[in-house]
């Protein structure tokens, strides 16, 4: 047995891959590959998954990063302190982040989604990663510039060089959302003619959001891959909280660099 991934070709000596429902040990809403601890799963079956994609990733299963996101913006790195700390201070490190950054290899750094909107970014001159977890909160709030941002200050990253990826996540015909949600996207500034649509109620489209923060940032557009994947409307391969509840299974969308 082993986790079928979703993989993403950016360079050769990266593994980019998003994780689907199958090939791991969880059942019913979490089945059958889930490796987050916070959505209800037992220890026992994301314990066992996780080791079964480290298996497959060739690396440690403490080598693995899963940060606990809050819907925020916050972003951390990862470098060789972080392996010093106890087991409590690096759940407490982590707690709160939704995107990290590193310029470490052999790790994989990654987020957790079920219909949120996951996105990756590989620097290969300055060979640093970043994994981003993007729900309409933290797409509001930008966290994607926030994340380039951050890797330009801590590693002097060109964001004209990046590698981007935007992986599954809900589409604008699926994301229905009520007028407080549109409204905050006004609030702050969006080209709501761009990235919304009327029907019965209002759809946003989140993957057109964070691409075009990408490319306000300086992503040039043909550096930027979408999986083009609707969570909703394939949860039978991939997780998808509006279709089976907040407590079913996340997707792992990750990163390593070898």
């Amino acid at each position: 047995m082993h986790p079928q991934l979703h993989l993403y070709h950016i360079a050769h000596d990266v593994v980019a891959f998003s994780s689907t429902r199958r090939g791991g040990v969880s059942n019913n809403s979490y089945g059958e590959f889930n490796i987050n601890l916070w959505c209800g799963d037992s220890n026992e079956h994301t314990s066992h998954n996780l080791e079964l994609l480290a298996s497959e990733l060739g690396i440690n299963a403490d080598r693995i990063i899963i940060p606990h996101q809050v819907h925020k913006t916050l972003v951390r790195t990862i470098d060789d302190s972080f392996f010093q700390l106890s087991l409590p201070d690096k759940a407490a490190y982590l707690d709160g982040v939704d995107a990290i950054v590193t310029n470490k290899f052999g790790i994989c750094i990654g987020v957790s989604t079920a219909d949120c909107i996951p996105v990756l970014l590989y620097d290969p001159v300055l060979r640093v990663s970043a994994a981003v977890h993007a729900g309409w909160r933290g797409t509001q709030q930008r966290i994607v510039v926030n994340t380039i941002e951050t890797m330009q200050k801590q590693y002097n990253c060109n964001p004209c060089d990046l590698q981007a990826v935007i992986g599954p996540g809900i589409s604008l015909k699926a994301f229905e959302v009520g007028q407080e949600v549109y409204d905050a996207f006004v609030d702050a500034n969006f080209d709501m003619h761009l990235i919304s649509e009327k029907k019965e109620k209002w759809h946003i489209d989140l993957p057109l959001c964070n691409k075009l923060q990408l490319i306000h940032c300086g992503v040039l557009e043909n550096n930027i891959q979408s999986s083009d994947i609707c969570t909703y409307s394939n949860y039978n391969d991939f997780f998808s909280a509006r279709r089976l509840g907040i407590h079913s299974g996340r997707i792992y969308t990750g990163i390593l660099m070898k």
